[in-house]
């Protein structure tokens, strides 16, 4: 890969560390983004700040690079504007059709119905009339979710019609084709998953358990548990419907995330993307299994092998992601003025790597949206619950001081 020029669509903070790693790995980055101040448009060799929505526009960046490769970390809504460029220059990539169906959840919904994937009941909607149709069909409990859109915003749980019409505007807003999908609501654990395919195989990485708090964030994965705790027939289903799934979307050569439900009436898909997740998942798979996400993206993107190091586990560590939420995470609400050192959370037993988002002047508030997440703790154990029982303690060495709200 020495040598080679890579295109990152999104240079926000996640995609910053990647960046750094490809640096590492001797590949010289150019970055765009849509705001002058992402930190990763200083990090890259060369950084031009174009909203990734424009694709004419970001072709004509990746063409004046002559760039050998485009990826994205953690930006769903880059995905098929990384297919796009890849189609219009000749590069390796997925394609856009398959970069529609994985950050389309209507597209990707009756796909993974054509090919009998099982997933929640589900319906899409436009506007009010065709709203309350979906709602005939899915029923109550549902949630409200636009059709393309991430970092659950917009996404609802609702309880009766009047929840629908008291949401769906929001749920709409949030959606660039102005579209939203009705899921049928099912109590179960929710499960992370990474997936590598590969010549059109696909392998499951890693399936870890994705914790998530009651109330209004109820779509928030707040602590990750890795390995998953469920074993035998239930961990082979699941292993079995990711793979099935990922592969019924047309993914060939890539990383897939997809995210599973268990329930009582066995394991659904609820989305699957095409890209390195955020949510501190590389550092899940770098830690607990000893694969470098970020290598195997570039590798993907430049159209170079992937070995088995690269795609099959390498080590079984059991880790936990605890991050910094509010209520009823560790963090206080309320105006932030004062923010401790990580030192004493860096130096609890276990904990292999933390960080913090918060700055003074913020306001913490109950967790809502993905974003609400202002840093983590990642902890390691000889069982996964040790893991995060010392995740959960370190969490709350970090002293804030707030002004309450």
């Amino acid at each position: 890969m020495q040598g080679k020029t890579v295109l990152f669509v999104g240079a926000g903070p996640h995609q910053r560390r990647a960046i750094q790693r490809a640096q590492e790995l001797g590949l010289r980055v150019v970055a765009v983004d849509g705001e002058p101040g992402a930190p990763g448009l200083a990090a890259a060799d060369a950084g031009e700040v174009v909203d990734f929505r424009d694709v004419e526009g970001v072709i004509d960046v990746a063409a004046k690079h002559a760039v050998d490769g485009a990826l994205t970390v953690s930006a769903d809504r880059a995905v098929p504007i990384v297919a796009a460029v890849a189609e219009a220059l000749g590069l390796p990539g997925i394609g856009t059709e398959t970069a529609h169906l994985m950050t389309h959840k209507i597209a990707m919904r009756r796909r993974l119905a054509e090919a009998g994937v099982p997933q929640p009941r589900f319906a899409a909607a436009r506007d009010i009339p065709s709203a309350y149709a979906a709602a005939e069909t899915v029923g109550f409990p549902s949630v409200l979710k636009p059709a393309d859109s991430g970092g659950q915003r917009g996404v609802f749980r609702l309880e009766s019609v009047d929840d629908l019409e008291a949401n769906l505007h929001v749920a709409l807003a949030e959606s660039a084709s102005g579209e939203v999908v009705l899921e049928a609501f099912h109590d179960g654990l929710e499960l992370n998953g990474l997936v590598i395919a590969r010549d059109g195989e696909a392998e499951v990485l890693t399936l870890s358990d994705r914790l998530r708090p009651p109330g209004v964030g109820f779509g928030v994965g707040w602590i990750h548990v890795y390995p998953t705790t469920i074993f035998g027939d239930a961990l082979a289903e699941a292993e079995r419907v990711a793979a099935h799934a990922t592969r019924a979307l047309g993914l060939r050569d890539g990383i897939a995330f997809p995210q599973l439900l268990v329930t009582d009436a066995g394991v659904l898909v609820i989305e699957v993307a095409a890209r390195i997740p955020g949510g501190q998942m590389a550092d899940l798979a770098r830690h607990a299994v000893g694969v470098d996400l970020v290598e195997t993206a570039l590798r993907f993107a430049l159209g170079e092998p992937v070995p088995d190091e690269l795609a099959r586990p390498q080590v079984q560590q059991p880790l936990a992601i605890r991050f910094l939420t509010a209520s009823p995470g560790p963090l206080p609400t309320g105006r932030v003025l004062s923010i401790g050192t990580l030192d004493d959370v860096l130096a609890a037993a276990g904990v292999v790597q933390a960080d913090t988002y918060l700055q003074v002047g913020e306001t913490i508030r109950p967790v809502r949206l993905d974003g609400d997440r202002r840093g983590y703790v990642i902890a390691v154990a000889d069982t996964n619950v040790e893991a995060l029982q010392r995740a959960e303690a370190a969490a709350r060495l970090l002293k804030v001081e707030v002004e309450p709200a």
